[in-house]
């Protein structure tokens, strides 16, 4: 069952028991590897094996070779002995490197399906989920599973051998002698159920306290600037020092608690069974009853016994932890995006540029309605505007062209081609966006021009840059067009990153072009720039703008003023200006001298 966005849980650290069809589908990754997955198995049972043997050797040794005085019988045995310990090192080089790959191998294959998932799904699904929280999912959750999918299943098989081949050998030597080994297992069994309890809610409570701290930690990175610039450096230290970290601080120290008190005390219930044996058992050596080599075994078998019960009940917040991380990843993996081709989808073909609005109502929620009843038509070559005060639509406008969210009524057609009818990805290969937040992704100057378009030749590269005025700046950087740019260009100016993303988004050479916001934060020398040339190379494209600096669209074909979702007025700059209605308004807030004598 497929589920929508706001139906993926976002409970970043829940804690679940087994869940049957979560290890089904957990192991299902598993299956293509089911051959090396069975020799890792056959190497775990043979370590188990080996494990079981070495105290049953030990007494054949102690009573037949050592107190029988058969020396050749002593020699043979502790060759047995140190051959099944190297067969037994040999064994787990072979488990450990092949679990190793295994699990190398299915954490490759999930993380390539996160990877693809993220890419198909719609932009509502990104702007509804904190990007933290995605990202646990590509690296903490997977982790997670990996330890449970490499080692949880073989050490299980492990563990299992061992706990049940020591009883039955146990009580197969000696069951009086067994029933005093297990004399202390009801105390365990109680103290192990005590912990599991307590360990699950400290669990809990540690894991809660480092997502605080790793929520805090990445606002304040990404808002440094912001801090810095009002001097919040010492009161968010406080805060992170002094509650969050703090409260991880004392989770991670009652979780330490916890284990220094849970595992000495299965150690000590072990040595307590060895003491009951070995006063029971020497009493029946005393008596000739018991051999020397038995009783030294059973010592060694108890503590085959208590190792496992110790390592399952280790593994047991793991296995929890796992079943969440696996639930998470699966929950994502099920996303459907919101927005996918219709079954009769179309490759939109080249258009001439024509956009048409026909009556097109679209809200985000069933709440608020974010546009209303919007008609317009662009023809082939113009330029349109969108103005407005924040909240107005704008934006809106162009996240419904680009078919990022779809309408709630009426149509948008490009070149009369309804853009629901048509594929998105032909439909955005036929869009050039630059966007306001100017992204940059790591790599040379050159790589993100040639980001929409990775046939492009150097030579085009760089014409694109040189139309739009950012060649000259490229040319001064350290390496030229091959400078490598890291954490989104945070060493170049504004301007500098939204000259490249201009120029990426013409070297894709769309037939539409939207600007959304693109020259709201440039000094007027790079907003000069750009205008002219837009003036250049916007001719032929029809293009949609939004700008805060009205002296960007004053040459616009059509020039909408929008309100509350609303078109309220719309025309070319000068019979807006004319009409002296609410453009003139905005327009006299954007230039205070309007219609005043110069110099005042």
């Amino acid at each position: 069952m497929t589920k929508k966005p706001t139906e993926v849980l976002e409970e970043e650290y829940r804690y679940k028991e087994y869940d049957a069809q979560i290890t089904r589908r957990l192991l299902s990754y598993l299956r293509p590897y089911a051959g090396l997955v069975v020799i890792a198995a056959v190497i775990m049972t043979t370590t188990a094996l080996i494990n079981l043997s070495r105290p049953w050797i030990v007494s054949q040794i102690i009573d037949v070779g050592i107190a029988g005085g058969q020396r050749t019988y002593l020699f043979r045995m502790v060759i047995v002995y140190l051959g099944l310990n190297a067969l037994n090192a040999l064994a787990v080089t072979g488990r450990i490197n092949t679990m190793s790959w295994v699990g190398s191998t299915v954490i490759r294959q999930m993380r390539n399906q996160i990877f693809e998932k993220f890419q198909t799904l719609s932009m509502d699904f990104f702007s509804e989920h904190e990007l933290g929280r995605l990202m646990s999912r590509m690296t903490t959750d997977v982790n997670r599973v990996e330890e449970l999918v490499t080692w949880s299943v073989v050490f299980l098989i492990n563990d299992l051998i061992n706990l049940v081949g020591t009883i039955a050998i146990m009580f197969t030597m000696n069951a009086r002698l067994s029933l005093v080994s297990f004399a202390v297992l009801p105390i365990m069994i109680v103290s192990t159920e005590i912990w599991r309890r307590r360990a699950r809610e400290v669990y809990r409570w540690a894991q809660r306290a480092i997502a605080r701290v790793n929520a805090d930690l990445q606002e304040n990175i990404n808002g440094v600037r912001v801090v810095q610039s009002f001097s919040r450096e010492e009161t968010n230290y406080r805060r992170f020092a002094g509650e969050l970290n703090q409260e991880h601080f004392e989770a991670n120290v009652q979780s330490a608690r916890l284990s220094a008190t849970f595992f000495p005390s299965i150690d000590l219930l072990s040595m307590v069974a060895v003491g009951l044996v070995i006063w029971y058992g020497g009493t029946q050596v005393l008596r000739a009853e018991l051999s020397a080599g038995t009783l030294i075994a059973f010592t060694m078998y108890i503590s085959n016994f208590f190792f496992p019960i110790r390592d399952l009940a280790s593994r047991y917040n793991q296995l929890q932890s796992a079943m969440a991380s696996g639930e998470r990843i699966f929950d994502l993996l099920d996303t459907e995006p919101s927005m996918v081709d219709g079954p009769d989808a179309i490759d939109l073909p080249p258009v001439q540029g024509r956009v048409q609005f026909d009556h097109v109502v679209f809200s985000y929620d069933a709440e608020t309605v974010v546009l209303k009843d919007i008609s317009l038509e662009a023809e082939p070559g113009q330029m349109v505007a969108f103005v407005g005060a924040t909240g107005a639509g704008k934006s809106s406008m162009i996240k419904v062209l680009s078919r990022f969210y779809d309408i709630d009524d009426g149509a948008i057609r490009v070149d009369g081609h309804d853009v629901r009818d048509v594929a998105m990805s032909s439909l955005h290969r036929q869009i050039g966006t630059v966007f306001q937040e100017t992204f940059l992704f790591n790599g040379t100057v050159m790589d993100n021009i040639r980001y929409g378009r990775l046939d492009a030749t150097d030579e085009e590269a760089i014409e694109a840059a040189r139309a739009v005025g950012a060649h000259e700046f490229i040319e001064e950087l350290n390496a030229g067009y091959q400078t490598e740019i890291q954490e989104g260009g945070a060493l170049l100016s504004v301007g500098q990153r939204q000259l490249l993303s201009f120029a990426r988004a013409l070297l894709a050479d769309p037939r539409i072009l939207i600007l959304d916001e693109a020259t709201s934060s440039v000094d007027t020398q790079t907003e000069r720039m750009i205008q002219d040339a837009m003036e250049r190379l916007l001719e032929g494209r029809t293009s949609f703008i939004i700008a805060h600096r009205l002296s960007t669209i004053t040459k616009a074909d059509q020039i909408l003023v929008m309100d509350h979702g609303e078109i309220i007025e719309r025309g070319t700059h000068e019979a807006l200006l004319a009409k002296q209605g609410a453009y003139y308004r905005l327009y006299s807030l954007s230039y205070q001298a309007i219609d005043e004598p110069e110099g005042l």
